[in-house]
């Protein structure tokens, strides 16, 4: 049994503090990393972005040093490849001589709206493609699992650190297809939520849960988000009917999740491990 902290006073603020962290987001480039990124900054950690596309998050990197006065870094990585996350580690620690923070964000999301219209919809179970099923997986799952065997591993070693997988409501409910129902479409061909989805999000409340236990006692916490759903100019029709599930009659903001970030990634949860922050408006309530 290890000792209880002894209470120490503080202001309330002073938990949120990340100054001198390094944050390593996967998938940092993107429409939710980039947020992430934005929030470990303006708390005076150093986030080192992750993504696949090598111009992309060159940019976002050097936005953030200049909007926020701080050190970042943007790496290049795919993280379905141990090879590239150890190589990420491996830059990160020579930076920065250390790591304090994995947000597992990458993900590969393949919009409703892509393919055809002859035939089953591609998005339907009894046709879904299992080289896109393998893809999603391999993203979603496989790499958060990646990264947290390979970054995971050093905050363990180091005896410290925090995890952060970034699920979805859709990892507690299931989607509600009729969001996505076109009019005048037969059933066979109506577009659906891809399964992979729910599977992948599902799976990191799964990994959330193991890890939480099993690197409890090197001080290591892993705990998930699951936002709802972000606003970023969908059809009307789809906002609508999306919105008509939420209690609060709306979709979230791309910068509504940043709080809940820096909470679940500071000191300010330092007695939570394992668990799943559900904010989405309160869709999952009804």
């Amino acid at each position: 049994m290890r000792d209880i902290p002894k209470d120490v006073t503080m202001s309330v603020r002073d938990p949120f503090d990340l100054t001198g962290r390094v944050a390593i987001i996967t998938g940092g480039a993107g429409l939710l990393g980039a947020k992430h990124a934005e929030a470990v900054a303006e708390m005076g950690g150093i986030p080192v972005l992750l993504d696949l596309r090598a111009d992309v998050v060159t940019a976002r990197t050097e936005e953030l040093a200049a909007a926020y006065g701080v050190q970042a870094m943007g790496l290049c990585a795919d993280v379905t490849v141990p090879e590239a996350i150890e190589e990420a580690l491996a830059k990160t620690l020579s930076a920065f001589g250390r790591v304090d923070i994995l947000i597992n964000n990458a993900m590969h999301d393949p919009k409703v709206e892509a393919g055809g219209q002859t035939g089953a919809h591609w998005s339907r179970v009894e046709g879904f493609p299992l080289d896109l099923w393998e893809q999603d997986l391999a993203t979603g799952l496989t790499g958060a699992f990646v990264c947290s065997q390979i970054i995971g591993s050093e905050l363990a070693r180091r005896g410290k650190g925090v995890i952060l997988n970034i699920a979805s409501d859709l990892s507690i409910i299931a989607p509600d297809q009729r969001i996505y129902a076109r009019e005048g479409v037969e059933a066979d061909r109506q577009p659906v939520k891809p399964v992979t989805y729910s599977v992948v999000k599902a799976g990191l409340i799964g990994l959330t849960r193991y890890l939480a236990t099993y690197w409890a006692q090197q001080n290591v916490r892993v705990n998930a988000l699951s936002p709802g759903g972000v606003f970023d100019h969908q059809p009307e029709a789809f906002v609508t009917k999306l919105t008509n599930l939420i209690p609060m009659g709306r979709m979230a903001t791309r910068g509504e999740y940043q709080g809940a970030v820096i909470f679940l990634c500071s000191d300010a949860s330092a007695y939570m491990t394992g668990q799943n922050v559900v904010m989405d408006g309160g869709r999952s309530v009804w």
